[in-house]
């Protein structure tokens, strides 16, 4: 069992959302503190990310089985869960092997299938940044310039420089270990069986994670669940369309809030 790095904003019925591939529960805040006014929201580091533990081992299984951990040790019995991109197949994982835990549940721009790789280009960058160079973020923003050209991108993945007390830099997140177990980030979920519970998935409209075809795979997996596309989004939903998106988290809790 590993003690997962959190924060907590709010009161009231409990939610738990999760960052994806290459983040921190920081990316969430804004979210977190509106959905805060009416729910005791929680921002959660997985696994390998932010300021969570470092492990050799990374699977959908084992993020599943950190998320029950961390609820069990919060006193939670139950909880709203929302997760986007990676997160999202955690928050799956965990609905499909703990669903007595799950009061509802958000995927983000995620579903239920493999895919493929498309992270190559960051994961070599990131990993030819020597970092015992480093003596500024600045100076680390230049060395990532020729492969990720986009500034959003490099902003959203310098997140996890920090500088040590002791001086020079490091990456929050367990890159190596990230990279070893890429393929698992890829792979589908583990499925015994359907997750009967209240759903919600949210595409982007100009991301190609959930695409049409994709609706009938969600359904035979999670049958109750309501499929909504934001408009002008791509796959950082969160980022380029918050308002409308924080719209859709609180008109179908706010739902499942009147029918329990």
């Amino acid at each position: 069992m590993i003690s997962l790095n959190f924060k907590s904003y709010g009161q009231g019925n409990p939610v738990i959302i999760l960052h994806g591939l290459f983040g921190t529960l920081d990316n969430w805040q804004t979210i977190a503190r509106q959905l805060s006014a009416n729910y005791l929201v929680y921002l959660v580091d997985q696994r390998n990310h932010g300021r969570s533990p470092h492990t050799d081992d990374f699977d959908y299984s084992l993020l599943a089985e950190d998320l029950k951990d961390f609820m069990e040790s919060e006193g939670m019995s139950q909880a709203t869960i929302i997760g986007h991109s990676m997160g999202g197949k955690t928050a799956m994982q965990f609905a499909v092997s703990y669903p007595e835990m799950v009061r509802s549940l958000i995927v983000v721009d995620i579903a239920p299938k493999a895919y493929e790789g498309g992270h190559q280009e960051i994961f070599d960058a990131l990993l030819s940044v020597d970092l015992t160079k480093i003596e500024s973020r600045k100076m680390a923003d230049e060395q990532l310039m020729s492969a990720i050209p986009d500034f959003g991108v490099r902003q959203f993945l310098l997140k996890n420089l920090t500088r040590e007390k002791e001086g020079g830099y490091r990456w929050k997140m367990n890159l190596p270990a990230i990279y070893k177990n890429y393929q698992h980030i890829l792979d589908n979920i583990l499925l015994d069986e359907p997750f009967s519970g209240s759903s919600l998935f949210i595409r982007g409209e100009k991301s190609g994670y959930i695409k049409q075809e994709d609706d009938s795979l969600i359904k035979n997996v999670f049958p109750e669940a309501q499929i909504v596309t934001i408009p002008n989004a791509g796959h950082w939903v969160h980022a380029e369309a918050p308002k409308a998106l924080l719209l859709a988290f609180e008109n179908f809790m706010t739902g499942e809030t009147a029918t329990n």
